[in-house]
């Protein structure tokens, strides 16, 4: 409160309405090498810069750990976009997001380095939601998830096209979607996700590979538990009846004791825990594979002016990221006591 007038902190996602006012620093440049300064030791750099999975002119590639958010928000300290400034050096200018994965998500997350490599990022994930809704023509940007579900999908493989919804809950505070009931539903959104069966576990499990062609808030989430019946591993909003009889199960003795260590990492995270053999396993939804085409090589496109913008004759970059260690551990529990 000033003069009279109430002032608050606005985020990304915020949106004004006629009358607003916003401030903004003298010079963002400056604002932004300042804040740089102000938090990050060294076991926090190295940290965050053991993620990066791959880095150029134009973008940064990461594998983002289980449990870290990537926007800041309400009660949020530490956030990729809060922290983004950490992963460059001298420079005023800090990569930007482009996309997200829940919280609880882990997997390849890419960030641009330039306001312009940015925006053709942007441009490439609304031509993805485009594409998909379109000729079924292959898509510039692919993305691959692996799940663990509770339960065995009735086909091997298929293409889910359930509409999403927002709904309010009881509380009338909280949130979640739902897969659409009918046309009239306010805030409908077509949501496409591709399916492949992995390994079916004689324990009830099953390992999934989804293909996301749009890229809905909690879409794989809703499709898993709405539409095929087996929800995720850990998802305790869209999975919260299946884990209410949840046992865990026996830790084989043929494990490496060194994947059982629970280590304290940088921001709060820990490194261990959450399998199936755990009273509350962590979700268990990987980001595992991401192609795209070079943005360097698209900034360059964009700079020449003879250049016709077209980025699907641009090479494809591919980005992996190793999943993490709770569904490693997962993975060999299930497979152990298959045997």
């Amino acid at each position: 409160m000033k003069n009279g007038q109430l002032y608050y902190k606005v985020s990304a996602k915020d949106e004004l309405v006629p009358g607003d006012i916003l401030f903004l620093p003298d010079n963002i440049q400056e604002s932004s090498v300042t804040e740089k300064k102000k938090f990050g030791n060294k076991n926090e750099i190295d940290f965050l810069r053991s993620l990066e999975i791959y880095k150029d002119r134009a973008i940064i590639v990461l594998n983002k750990p289980p449990g870290m958010p990537v926007q800041g928000g309400v009660g949020i300290k530490n956030s990729i976009d809060i922290l983004a400034p950490m992963f460059e050096d001298g420079s005023s200018e800090a990569p930007r997001l482009v996309h997200r994965l829940d919280r609880d998500c882990s997997g390849v997350l890419v960030l641009g380095r330039t306001q312009l490599s940015t925006s053709i990022m942007h441009a490439i994930f609304r031509e993805k939601t485009a594409d998909a809704l379109g000729d079924g023509t292959q898509q510039v940007l692919q993305r691959k998830y692996v799940a663990l579900v509770i339960g065995r999908p009735r086909h091997p493989k298929g293409l889910l096209s359930a509409p999403l919804a927002k709904v309010v809950l009881q509380d009338g505070r909280s949130e979640r979607l739902t897969v659409c009931a009918g046309p009239n539903t306010a805030s409908v959104q077509d949501a496409l996700t591709e399916y492949r069966v992995i390994e079916s576990c004689p324990q009830g499990y099953t390992w999934l590979e989804l293909f996301p062609r749009t890229g809905r808030k909690h879409q794989l989430r809703v499709h898993c538990a709405e539409v095929l019946g087996t929800p995720i591993v850990g998802d305790y909003k869209y999975g919260r009846q299946a884990h209410q009889n949840w046992t865990p199960l026996p830790m084989p003795q043929t494990i490496n004791e060194e994947m059982l260590k629970k280590r304290k990492l940088p921001f709060g995270l820990a490194l261990g825990g959450g399998s199936v053999a755990e009273q509350q396993p962590q979700l268990h939804l990987h980001c595992k594979q991401m192609i795209l085409p070079d943005i360097s090589a698209a900034m360059q496109q964009l700079q020449s002016s003879d250049a016709d913008h077209n980025f699907s004759d641009l090479e494809k970059l591919s980005f992996v990221a190793p999943l993490p260690l709770h569904m490693q551990l997962s993975w060999r529990i299930l497979m152990s006591i298959g045997k």
